[in-house]
């Protein structure tokens, strides 16, 4: 029951006058902003959908970025890698030429100083930086200079010749997130691209009566291994055997030494990250130096990279050994070539991976924001309709407000 007196329809009117101008500002609000959701409460199932489909499009937003990075930074990979191979297969002409038999000394070493000449723009293509000045080939050590050049006099030339190739990088590998918990290589290590054969590394101490003293952990091309305490050599070979790392471990039947083998050519990187098992093997020189020039004294290291290849031809056709140009020449220059095709064409295979990935994760952002975009846009034809309904509304409410509330004393003041 309501109590009727004097004020009452003016209140009333000035209740429901003030809601509606509250409703047409919400919609004004809803309009300028496009959206119908203005705060959680105004439809909290929506907002709770929205919230989730928000985050899932930016994730995939970002994983689509990574995406273009990631073919960016490979294609400018592989571009150097494509001239490598097109200097390599020319280096390579100049080996099976020298290896015929049919030309003079004179001849062989103009040979060679094509060869030079190629090798040094191996090198410079090594060493190559992307548009950001970060080394291509290092790994993780982006601002150094990826391989060292060492120079020397070498006979049947003049001026300073590279005579040696060192890896200055490391076998860091760069990782971009490209969807949920998959993961895409953004380099590829120098020390694999320009390698020619798998590396042998043997030790020449007797290790069949090792033992482990202690718990231990040691890294073989960034894998780790676990050591307990009470292992003896062969329980470590099993374990590096198993440890999914491109590597092999046996015992050498002459010297009962440990020797690690690559099974791809690349470079080994040994490191003891916890107790001293591999300076104990004799594989590692103690002092904690930086892997690759950490190998024991007295252990032998075989297996050269691309550059080691390169040299060797040259200084075989310097000398005119054809028989070396044919043989060990020509063999390593074929084995890097083919380490190189092989890491080129696993780059074509990433891309075409990214590709496909792109595609996919763009079809899905589609959908995921139609969701959104149905969950929190607003109608803005039909706000309008509303909006103009409201100031008809509004307009005839002020007329009839006008014409119905009873006068006053101010209104017989005339």
């Amino acid at each position: 029951m309501n109590r009727i007196s004097t004020s009452m329809p003016n209140d009333n009117t000035q209740f429901y006058m003030r809601r509606q101008e509250t409703d047409r500002r919400t919609l004004m609000n809803q309009i300028s902003s496009q959206q119908r959701i203005l705060d959680p409460r105004d439809a909290p199932m929506s907002a709770a959908h929205a919230t989730r489909y928000d985050s899932v499009a930016t994730r995939l937003n970002r994983y689509s970025r990574n995406i273009e990075y990631a073919q960016d930074n490979a294609r400018v990979t592989e571009g150097h890698m494509r001239s490598a191979v097109d200097i390599m297969q020319r280096i390579r002409e100049l080996a099976i030429q020298g290896a015929h038999g049919t030309f003079s000394r004179d001849d062989t070493r103009q040979m060679a100083v094509e060869v030079d000449e190629l090798l040094e723009e191996l090198v410079e293509i090594a060493n190559a930086r992307n548009g950001t000045g970060a080394a291509i080939f290092g790994g993780a050590r982006t601002r150094s200079t990826a391989f060292q050049v060492l120079r020397g006099n070498v006979e049947g030339t003049d001026g300073m010749r590279i005579t040696e190739v060192l890896y200055n990088g490391d076998i860091t590998t760069n990782r971009a997130e490209i969807g949920d918990n998959a993961f895409i290589d953004l380099n590829i290590p120098g020390n694999d691209v320009f390698w020619a054969e798998n590396q042998t590394i043997s030790s020449n101490v007797d290790v069949t009566d090792f033992v482990a003293t202690q718990d231990s952990v040691m890294h073989i091309d960034g894998v780790e291994i676990r050591i307990n305490e009470g292992d003896s050599v062969f329980a470590v070979m099993d374990r590096i055997n198993g440890s999914g790392a491109a590597v092999r471990a046996r015992l050498d039947p002459v010297n009962d030494g440990l020797v690690l083998e690559t099974t791809t050519p690349h470079q080994l990187w040994l490191q003891d990250s916890e107790g001293s098992v591999l300076e104990d093997l004799g594989i590692i020189a103690p002092g904690g130096d930086r892997p690759p020039g950490n190998i024991a004294t007295g252990a032998s290291a075989f297996g050269g990279s691309l550059f080691d290849m390169v040299i060797n031809l040259r200084d075989d056709l310097l000398e005119g050994r054809q028989i070396d140009v044919g043989g060990r020449s020509l063999a390593g220059i074929d084995g890097g070539l083919n380490n190189m095709l092989g890491r080129l064409a696993r780059l074509g295979a990433q891309d075409s991976r990214l590709s496909v990935t792109h595609d996919r994760i763009t079809g899905f952002y589609d959908n995921i924001r139609n969701q959104l975009s149905r969950e929190v846009d607003i109608d803005m034809a039909q706000a309008i309709t509303d909006l103009r309904m409201m100031e008809y509304s509004h307009q005839a409410a002020l007329g009839a407000a006008g014409r119905l509330l009873p006068q006053t004393l101010l209104d017989f003041l005339r």
